[in-house]
């Protein structure tokens, strides 16, 4: 877990400072690394890392180009990404940001990769659907409201590394199998020999060696994050069995944030890949155990102070910051078209896993969607964790969909209602009476979304355009399909009827 209990001043660079931030500065580390090749990446809608490779020549001999990659961007095929242009408008420019240029931590060839934002060629203006540029109108809109001048943003995502995962579908076929030499499933299996250390389910939270058998894994992940400037703060075994994890990043302003966590998931992907395992960010993998959240600390500075410290307030938080959880809970519903993208995030949103359900807030209390954590009382720790999202989301779209809704709640002064300190799973039929909670199902989210979403309009932060591409997609390539197919377990039930 994040702690974001530490000022602007701790927000130190983890990496040497001879990274280059600026493109006459990028010209001089390519050649005096003689680094060969430049890698652009860019996010598609649904929140994937994509990319290609030119020749380090071709940025930095600018007299054999035609034009500057820099001022006039570099071309591709918007058609052939998911949620971008049609085929007859496929054409889109990539314009590299300098300052996020970092030797990449995967490729064995030395490699510079550079995080770009994505702009019309026609218009010369930055394209409406470019995740990267919605998340840069958020903090833009943050700073125009007059509330505050900076969001500060913490995710915990978790994840599992597999030792095999194999799938399939088709018309007479369907099914998954996963394996981890960590599973609980695995006490019985003869493994020439059986060691016997398998977490039990639930009981994977903390274990030492030789239970974690992935603490060198997870180690090497930290290091390659931190020489990238991805500020890690910890790493350790989550609860589930079969090899379920955690790595906690420092908090930071929400799009430098993003791009952390963009960078956090390809480095975890990659170093578990070398190590011959798969790595997974899926919500709910496993049946009969806890899945993958990704609950995202926030809080709201202005001035360089915290605006959501309230001396007298409830676990010491501001009448501000109540409104934000205020827009946090109302919004809810919509924002997990966001923050739970997938049918199998709803796999993970169930009582009994851990998995937040309650459309409520409380200190310390993580049966509710809105938690105030509570291990410092500085006024710099007051932050807000919002526990309902998965690490499938795209958080390009997901953290301003959370700064929206609670900025709705700051100017409209939304009342949370009363905090809920008990553990709301053992409450009575009756005391749960009128505890409104998440989202079923996505669809249920997407219906959501779809009657609630003014408040994402607002200073052109989303666009219509996205909302309704957004929905389109969802219900077309991801609702439809698992409709229409037969689940395995339907045979189990029903095939003898």
């Amino acid at each position: 877990m994040s702690t974001l209990v530490s000022s602007k001043d701790r927000e130190e660079e983890i990496i040497d400072a001879t990274r280059p931030n600026t493109p006459e500065e990028i010209k001089r580390y390519i050649q005096k690394n003689n680094i060969p090749v430049v890698d652009f990446k860019f996010n598609d809608l649904p929140g994937m890392w994509q990319h290609f490779s030119i020749p380090a020549a071709e940025l930095v001999d600018y007299d054999k180009l035609e034009k500057s990659v820099w001022a006039e961007g570099i071309g591709f095929d918007g058609s052939s990404i998911r949620g971008f242009k049609k085929i007859q408008e496929s054409d889109m420019i990539l314009m590299p940001d300098a300052t996020t240029a970092v030797l990449d931590p995967v490729c064995q060839i030395p490699t510079l990769s550079i995080t770009c934002d994505i702009y019309d060629p026609i218009t010369k203006e930055p394209y409406s659907r470019d995740p990267r540029f919605i998340a840069r109108k958020a903090e833009e809109h943050l700073k125009k409201s007059g509330i505050a001048d900076t969001s500060f943003w913490g995710p915990e995502a978790e994840f599992f590394i597999f030792d095999d995962i194999r799938f399939a579908t088709g018309a007479q076929y369907s099914y998954y199998h996963v394996d981890s030499v960590e599973g609980e499933w695995n006490t019985g299996k003869d493994e020439k020999p059986n060691l016997g250390y398998k977490p039990r389910y639930k009981e994977g939270y903390f274990p030492v060696p030789p239970h974690d058998t992935l603490q060198d894994i997870r180690s090497e992940i930290m290091m390659t994050l931190r020489r990238v400037g991805v500020p890690v703060e910890c790493h350790h075994h989550e609860v589930a069995s079969g090899g379920q994890c955690e790595i906690d990043m420092r908090f930071s302003p929400l799009v430098k944030m993003v791009d952390h966590l963009m960078m956090y998931k390809y480095v975890i992907k990659n170093v578990a890949r070398k190590y011959n395992k798969a790595a997974t960010f899926m919500p709910k993998p496993l049946f009969g155990d806890n899945g993958s959240g990704m609950h995202i600390h926030s809080s709201l500075w202005k001035d360089g102070k915290p605006l959501f410290y309230g001396e007298k307030g409830y676990a010491l938080i501001s009448d501000l910051c109540k409104w934000y959880i205020g827009g946090l809970l109302k919004h809810a519903p919509a924002v997990l078209a966001f923050g739970a993208p997938t049918t199998n995030s709803y796999r993970r949103l169930v009582p009994g896993y851990e998995a937040p359900v309650n459309l409520v807030y409380s200190a310390r209390n993580r049966s509710a969607v809105c938690r105030i954590p509570m291990y410092s009382q500085t006024p710099a720790s007051k932050r807000v964790e919002f526990r309902a999202p998965d690490p499938s989301c795209n958080p390009y779209l997901t953290f301003p969909a959370l700064l929206m809704a609670g900025l709705d709640g700051i100017r409209n002064k939304i009342d949370p209602g009363q905090p809920v300190d008990k553990n709301i799973y053992e409450l009575s039929a009756e005391e749960k009476k009128g505890i409104p909670s998440v989202p079923g199902s996505l669809e249920e989210a997407l219906d959501a979304l779809e009657k609630d979403h003014e408040f994402l309009l607002r200073g052109d932060v989303f666009t219509k355009d996205v909302i309704d591409t957004w929905i389109q997609y969802k219900r077309e390539f991801e609702i439809a399909p698992i409709k229409l197919r037969p689940h395995p377990h339907e045979f189990y039930m029903y095939f003898d009827t």
